[in-house]
Order: C-alpha cells, then structure tokens, then sequence
C-alpha cells in the first residue's frame, strides 16, 4: 500500500517554515506535522507557505504541556495551551492532533496511580476540546526515556478503553517501539483499527535504513491492519542530546538527506 510520507518539522530547529518546506519539498515528501507553535507562528500564513509548495499538514506536534502535573495551575496551563492549539489547528484545516505527557518527565512527582487519573482526566478533556471544534485526537506512545506514562501500545489500548473518546486514537513510533516493545510489528496489529498515526526513524533516531529497525515487518503490519494514513518521519541529525535536533554546522542538510533517504526506503519497502 503506498502512502504518504511526511515529517515532523521540529527536526529542523528554528529553521524559518519557508526553508522547512523547501527542504521537505526536495526530499520527496508529502506534507509535514507541524510544530504547535500557537504563539509564534500564525497558521494562514503557514499554510499558504506549505500550500503552495503542494504540500500537506497531516497533523500537530504539541509543544511543552504537562497534562499529568499533580500541580492544578501547571496543569491547567497544560490544558489551556491545548484548547488553544485546537483554534489555532483549525485555521490550518484541521489536521490530527498529538497529545502526550510531558516529554522528559520520566517519574511522578506524585504517585503513578494519582498521575494516571489525571492523564486520563486530561486526556478526556482534550478530545473534548476536539470534538467542539470537530478534530482527532491521537495519543503518541513514548518510551521510558521520555515519559513514566503509557509506553506501550498495550497501555495506550487501555487508555483509550479508559478515555471512551470517539476521536482518539493512538500513535505509535518505530522509534520508541524499537526500545519498548519485544514485538514492534505484533504491536502494530494489536493496536489494530486503533493506529491513528505511525511515526518513523531507526534505532538510532537518523532515517529509515540508517539503523538496525526491521521497517519491512513494520510496513507489512500496517498493511494488515488496513492503515492508510501517512508515515511521518522524525529523524534527527547524528550527535548528542535527542531533545535538541541542532546539532551544529549542517544540521540542516544531513537532515534533509536522511528525510531523502527514509522516502527511498518507505518505497522500496511499498509504503
């Protein structure tokens, strides 16, 4: 099944959108997910500079927002910013929207038990927040190095059994599966019609085929499970620190041949 190929445009740091979507443009790609930057970037303005390169928003990375936070204002900041995300990503035409925990946080403040009820509260909320504005919602399974909270697809599973949201689904990552599951491709058809998204780079968090990830299972699962929605890349140049993508002089470019890279693999492998 051949599908879309995009990319996250976080990895390009501060690059200005017009040279983001150049670059994604000569890549190959599709479209990208776009960072939510709701206070910085206006959204007609971005999507006339990806419109008109013929390119697509299939969806939205949120910025900094811890919506588990035992903390009332930290979280209701959390949730405030995610309200808002929803006009702002409406005026973009109304791609997915991604929700998560606070990346980085990796043990509760609290207890598990006390953070787990307030992520499923806040969850809650925020595809309530969707749903006013007639949005999806999915939910981005991290790894144990980003997060304390839903790491794999089977506890995405049961958040969304919890959650009982219409417009929610999950979002796997070849990325933090390679470390969370034993089974990366098995994951993808347990989550079934519940995969709302898929993002990819390899075990080393570069391109597709850069690394020692199996893409070739992971591409025929999601055949099997019928996803048809894009792939979105989020690969970061070699180095240092995965939570920054500048890694310095010409980190620009090696990104760009790594998104090249990853669209001649997805092809090769019939993505």
């Amino acid at each position: 099944m051949k599908r879309e190929i995009g990319c996250c445009t976080w990895i390009f740091g501060d690059t200005a959108l017009e040279e983001v979507a150049d670059r994604v443009k000569r890549a190959g790609l599709d479209g990208v997910e776009l960072f939510g930057a709701v206070d910085t970037v206006d959204p007609k303005e971005a999507l006339a500079i990806f419109e008109a390169r013929d390119l697509k928003i299939f969806s939205i990375t949120p910025g900094d927002a811890d919506i588990s936070h035992p903390d009332k204002d930290v979280r209701g900041q959390a949730l405030a910013y995610y309200d808002r995300l929803m006009d702002w990503a409406v005026q973009l035409g109304g791609p997915l929207i991604s929700c998560h925990g606070q990346v980085t946080r990796i043990k509760p403040v609290a207890t598990q038990a006390e953070e787990d009820d307030l992520l499923l509260d806040a969850v809650r909320q925020i595809c309530a927040f969707a749903e006013k504005r007639g949005l999806n919602v999915v939910y981005e399974i991290l790894n144990r190095y980003e997060t304390h909270q839903v790491r794999t697809v089977a506890e995405g599973l049961g958040l969304l059994e919890k959650a009982g949201a219409t417009n929610l689904t999950l979002l796997p990552d070849a990325y933090h599966m390679n470390i969370e599951e034993s089974d990366p491709a098995g994951a993808l058809r347990s989550g079934g019609s519940k995969i709302g998204l898929y993002h990819a780079a390899d075990s080393n968090r570069c391109g597709i085929g850069q690394g020692h990830t199996d893409f070739a299972s992971q591409v025929s699962a999601l055949d099997q499970i019928g996803y048809a929605g894009p792939v979105i890349v989020e690969c970061n140049a070699p180095g240092p620190n995965p939570f920054t993508p500048d890694k310095g002089d010409g980190f620009r470019d090696a990104v760009e041949a790594q998104l090249a890279a990853s669209v001649t693999a997805l092809r090769a492998l019939g993505s």
